[in-house]
């Protein structure tokens, strides 16, 4: 199917985001076992625990809006993934390999960000408010564990540090 409408641009977008978020629960796990720091490891699991709720609250986009979502791979986040993962692959357990998960998992976060904010402004477009509502609910959480990550990464380097 040609987009060719707003409406298409956004069934295209939620549908990109949908297999992002799927995606993401089969990442975050591998992520939380490779990391060292319980407070990181605890963050990733939190936030599976989040992505499994915003998947929720796409279905009720879809059911709000009576949208069918596309078959399709996201695959901005297939490559987000496949990087974190090298790491995993590459780096020794530890403090570096924390470092490196936490960088990962903002990339992941920022790209969820944008996503987000972009169906956001096509879905007032389209006036479909509860719409509005759900995706605002997810992206503030998005917001949220960036936050929570940029947060760890200070006090891991802190903490880094005066053992130097």
């Amino acid at each position: 199917m040609t987009t060719k409408t707003l409406k298409d641009l956004f069934i295209h977008s939620l549908s990109d985001i949908y297999s992002a978020e799927k995606q993401m629960t089969k990442s975050l796990p591998k992520m939380a076992r490779a990391s060292t720091n319980p407070g990181l490891r605890s963050a990733f699991e939190m936030h599976l625990e989040e992505t499994r709720g915003q998947i929720e609250r796409i279905d009720r986009v879809v059911e709000a809006t009576g949208i069918k979502l596309k078959r399709i791979k996201c695959v901005a986040m297939e490559g987000l993934n496949e990087e974190g993962q090298e790491q995993i692959d590459e780096i020794e357990k530890g403090p570096l390999l924390d470092t490196a998960l936490i960088a990962a998992a903002q990339k992941v976060e920022h790209y969820e960000i944008a996503a987000y904010g972009s169906l956001i402004a096509l879905a007032k477009q389209l006036g479909e408010t509860e719409s509005v509502k759900l995706l605002a609910d997810t992206l503030e959480e998005e917001k949220a564990t960036d936050q929570k990550l940029s947060l760890i990464a200070e006090e891991k380097l802190a903490a880094e540090s005066l053992r130097q």
